[in-house]
């Protein structure tokens, strides 16, 4: 005779245990409003989002017989993205950044206090838009692709 009972599940974790905070472990974490990109020692005005993307191309360099596929790894590279309100007075900022451009990126997502880490290199700045809505306000965008290593720094 079978027993009409279910066996007992197991009692699920807790979701809030999830997060390392929850554990117990301290975690730096930092809003999105104290990003500031710099072109060289100028700040760009009206920044509303950046981010920067780092690859690295692998080769493929699997031989007959192997078990598994693997690879070499070829050269490093970064790129990005920024978005800023439209503001044609900031001329050493977003008036600066025009396609073929290279210029020095200081990209900083804390903050850029003494202390604060940032990421620096040079770019060519290799697409630029503008997005003018019925409905808001005007803004600019910018992609740009390093030219050398992005370096992390330390503001001093």
């Amino acid at each position: 005779m079978r027993s009409s009972t279910a066996p007992p599940r197991p009692t699920p974790r807790s979701a809030s245990l999830d997060h390392p905070q929850q554990r117990g472990v301290p975690m730096a974490t930092h809003h999105g409003k104290e990003g500031v990109v710099k072109v060289g020692t100028n700040t760009v005005a009206e920044t509303r989002t950046w981010s920067i993307n780092q690859s690295v191309e692998t080769v493929d360099d699997s031989s007959q017989g192997d078990g598994w596929k693997s690879h070499l790894v070829g050269m490093p590279e970064w790129d990005g993205e920024m978005e800023c309100w439209w503001d044609e007075t900031d001329t050493t900022g977003q008036e600066a950044l025009e396609i073929g451009e290279s210029v020095t990126l200081n990209l900083y997502p804390m903050g850029a206090a003494t202390g604060a880490k940032y990421y620096t290199g040079t770019a060519t700045i290799t697409r630029v838009g503008m997005s003018v809505p019925v409905d808001g306000g005007v803004s600019r965008s910018f992609s740009f692709k390093g030219n050398g290593a992005l370096t992390k720094a330390t503001v001093t």
